[in-house]
């Protein structure tokens, strides 16, 4: 007699939230993975439905968890901010990150940015830009409506159609600017302005401050020749009663 055998069970998929690999191989490196992260972060602060990450896994297939890439920077339209461990796709409404960023380091390999290449043309990035910060070489492709990338030609003063980020050569290395024309600033740049702005609107305090102690000292001069002005007055008046008293009219000259 056959016995039924009980169900199959399948192990749960697990899917790393790291690829063990360090996100910068120099200094440098990880300045512009960065700069780009949080430059992006702060042009879609306001945007609830703009999602920014770096260096994070992101799988775009379920059940794949080989399959998987991690962008030094990537930025998802249409996905809420939020902690991930990883970016699993099917579970973000199916929408691939349409903008990806990659920084080159010497340790990259021409196989291992083909194979980039063709990870994110497959599954559905939008813009791809690969800069080389030691040979500030930039280079960038744009879907078509076939579906494959087309290189970017004229890259120079180019707009990102996503963010609306220009890119510029005009001072030598790479420049960024977000829609708002503001240069992509380090940290470190940033808060030296902040500090910057701080004293000078600590200084125009100070000025304003000293101009209404000035307005003031006017105030009270002007009060003190008044009352010395009104004094003088009655010190007029009082000689004018006295010559009444002794008969004489000092209103004829």
């Amino acid at each position: 007699m056959l016995q039924s055998s009980a169900p199959t069970q399948f192990a749960e998929i697990t899917y790393r939230t790291s690829d063990g690999k360090p996100m910068a191989e120099n200094t440098l490196q990880f300045e512009w993975i960065v700069l780009i992260k949080e430059n992006c972060e702060r042009l879609f602060a306001d945007r609830p439905d703009v999602f920014v990450a770096g260096d994070l896994l992101w799988y775009p297939v379920e059940g794949r968890n080989n399959l998987c890439l991690a962008p030094d920077t990537m930025v998802a339209f249409g996905r809420p901010k939020g902690y991930r461990g990883s970016y699993q796709q099917w579970n973000e409404a199916d929408i691939a990150p349409q903008v990806v960023f990659e920084i080159l380091s010497p340790g990259n390999r021409l196989k291992e940015m083909a194979k980039k290449f063709e990870f994110y043309q497959t599954y559905g990035v939008e813009e791809y830009y690969l800069y080389d910060p030691d040979r500030n070489d930039l280079t960038g492709w744009l879907v078509g409506q076939d579906g494959y990338f087309r290189a970017i030609e004229g890259i120079d003063q180019w707009t990102s159609p996503r963010l609306g980020v220009q890119f510029c050569f005009d001072e030598g290395p790479l420049t960024l600017y977000g829609p708002d024309q503001k240069k992509f600033l380090s940290f470190t740049k940033i808060s030296q302005q902040a500090d910057q702005e701080t004293q000078r609107a600590d200084q125009e305090t100070q000025r304003a401050d000293q101009e209404t102690q000035r307005a003031d000292q006017e105030t009270q001069r002007a009060g003190q020749e008044t009352q010395r002005a009104d004094r003088e007055a009655q010190r007029v008046e009082q000689l004018m009663a006295q010559l009444r008293s002794l008969g004489v009219d000092p209103d004829i000259s």
